[in-house]
């Protein structure tokens, strides 16, 4: 089964974009399952590389890691990326500039798309 995640929310505070990753690195083990990750708005932080956090917190960037290694895609939505001040190279590893087109392409691909 296809899957689309599109995560919005920032990577922390709230916990959707962590419990969305949660899911998404969960469905991802299942060889069957093909999962693609879309980040929109304050979620586009998510895929900042060289992230550091508190001993003991959750890291946004390893989660985004399994799905990348279970040959998951992440897409980082380009214009909220300029709005933010984030250039593709401060991108994490696997992650890419993405569009709106991308992601109507990918919501046209998918089976199920989770929206977090």
């Amino acid at each position: 089964m296809k899957f689309l995640f599109v995560l919005n929310d920032a990577p922390y505070g709230s916990e959707r974009t962590y419990n969305g990753l949660r899911l998404a690195g969960a469905l991802s083990k299942n060889v069957e399952n093909e999962v693609r990750v879309f980040l929109l708005g304050d979620a586009t932080v998510t895929a900042k590389s060289g992230q550091k956090v508190a001993e003991g917190f959750y890291n946004l960037s390893l989660m985004l890691n399994r799905v990348i290694r279970s040959n998951g895609q992440i897409g980082v939505c380009g214009s909220c990326m300029d709005a933010r001040g984030i250039a593709a190279t401060e991108l994490a590893d696997g992650a890419h500039r993405s569009s709106m087109d991308e992601l109507g392409q990918w919501t046209q691909w998918a089976d199920k798309v989770l929206v977090f």
